[in-house]
């Protein structure tokens, strides 16, 4: 069922909607999957950026992002970590 191109389709799938929720400047293959989201390096993204974020992957995934998890710092730390977080939790 799943191929080896799953997952890398799923990041850029992911990468797609943060541009697209935050109407970002650059490209969904401009974002570095290792590099933060948050905060001054990498994208840069604050913390109502995320939760824009997590309401659109929460709606398109079928799955809840709450505000309040304790591993929300792990989960945004990149787009490779929140692809992963995706993969896992998905509904849809």
């Amino acid at each position: 069922m799943d191929n080896p191109a799953t997952g890398e389709q799923l990041r850029r799938e992911v990468a797609e909607q943060i541009v697209a929720a935050l109407n970002l400047e650059v490209g969904a293959d401009e974002i570095d999957a290792d590099e933060p989201l948050y905060g001054d390096a990498g994208l840069g993204l604050d913390s109502i950026d995320i939760l824009e974020v997590a309401l659109v992957l929460s709606k398109r995934y079928g799955f809840t992002l709450r505000a309040d998890n304790e591993d929300n710092v792990k989960i945004f730390a990149s787009l490779a970590s929140l692809s992963d977080y995706v993969a896992e939790h998905r509904t849809k």
